[in-house]
Order: structure tokens, then sequence, then C-alpha cells
């Protein structure tokens, strides 16, 4: 169903391709440059709606798409190298290789490197604020959402997902959500079932769904292709 959708600011990046609200801020990630920002929103300047710097940190990440928080750390979603955006680098992944980072967020040194289980591509992931220790995984090679227990990263559950290009996550208490970016579409299934409890259709009039999280009882999303960062009212 359609819910109201309101564009709140352009991002810092010109392909912010996910983001994550924490208690600190508002986490954006950038897929061209992999560097990662922290923005205050609370209080936007009403004219132009700019949203404050906090603080801009680099990464080893590589075409990133996929952001979250947890467990002290942030955690970046690696999609092979980033060739099409800048000049290889040392620590890109290679190709067709997907990788999770887990990131210094002052700092941004890299505390660990996962591979996505069943291995390709990645483009949504969600520390789950409800059971500490795990992540939520879009595979897009089996076009499943997969959780995965951090300490010995073995995959602990696996939910079918309806359309392919699966992209950013929000773990609620009663399910989760998960963008569908070509479908335009954000899905809310139930963990345990695996049915579909919900659906938000994003017409085409406003900006295309990329990341997602969650906004107080609300939803943000970014936009990679026109770096609109848009809040969902539910």
């Amino acid at each position: 169903m359609t819910r109201p959708i309101e564009k709140l600011f352009r991002a810092p990046y010109a392909v912010p391709n996910d983001l994550q609200m924490t208690k600190e801020g508002l986490w954006i990630v950038d897929q061209m440059t992999d560097r990662v920002a922290l923005t205050e929103i609370t209080q936007l300047v009403p004219e132009c709606r700019v949203p404050k710097l906090i603080r801009d940190i680099p990464t080893e990440s590589s075409n990133t798409s996929g952001l979250t928080y947890g467990d002290g750390a942030l955690w970046l979603g690696v999609n092979g190298p980033a060739t099409l955006w800048r000049p290889a680098r040392p620590t890109d992944a290679g190709p067709h290789q997907g990788e999770i980072l887990k990131v210094d967020p002052y700092t941004g040194k890299t505390l660990g490197r996962y591979p996505v289980p069943g291995g390709g591509p990645t483009h949504g992931i969600e520390y789950d604020p409800f059971e500490d220790g795990y992540l939520w995984i879009t595979i897009l090679k089996a076009q499943t959402l997969g959780k995965v227990r951090i300490d010995d990263w073995t995959l602990q559950h696996v939910i079918p997902l309806p359309y392919e290009r699966a992209h950013g996550v929000v773990r609620v208490e009663d399910g989760i959500w998960v963008v569908h970016t070509s479908r335009r579409v954000i899905v809310k299934l139930d963990v345990k079932s695996r049915t579909e409890l919900d659906r938000i259709t994003i017409p085409k009039s406003d900006p295309e769904p990329h990341g997602l999280s969650i906004f107080g009882k609300d939803l943000l999303y970014c936009d990679a292709t026109s770096g609109w960062i848009v809040k969902i009212t539910l």
C-alpha cells in the first residue's frame, strides 16, 4: 500500500547506497568513495534542510551497498571492486566477490572481514536489535535473506524473498522489512512463517528506494540515483 512519503534532504555523497539511524545520528555510506558520514538530522535547517556533519570516515570497503550498526561497530556490504567509480585499491574485493566488513566507527579501520553466505554480492544488511550477535544479510545469489550468527559465522535461518534485487533491511519487533529496488516495493515478512505481512509501494514520482533504516516509528530510505534521503510515515 502507499504511505505518506517526504523528501528530507540530499545526502552528503553522490551515491548514497544505505543508511542507519543510531542514537548518535544518521550514518550514510557512499558507494562511489566508500566513505561513511555521520550526520545530525534532528534539527535540519528549514530553508534548505542541510544536516549537520558530525564526522566523515574512509573505509577499506569497495562498491559499498549495505550498512548497519551493532556491537559498537559499523558493518558494510562489499560488492566486488570499485573500479567503476575510482582506481582500484589493494583492499578492494575481487570481481563478483561479496564480503561483510566490520569497521571502527571513529577511524574507519577494518576490524573483520566475512564472506557472504553462499558467495556472491549483497545489497542490504541489518544488525538484529532484538538478538545481540546476529546479522541479517540479503543473499542475492540465492534470492534469500539469511540470519548469520557472528561468533562462528554460521547461517541460522533463511527467508525466501519474493523478488530479485533485495536491498535495504530493517528488523522490527513483528517482522522484517526488505526493499526490492527494481519493483519499487518494500515488503514486510514474518520471520518465522516467512509470509508477507505488509508492503509499501513507492510511486515513480518519488525517489527510488535503496537503503533502509528505522526512524522512530517510521522509515527512512535513500536513493543512490538522485541522492535523496526520504521519510516514509507508517
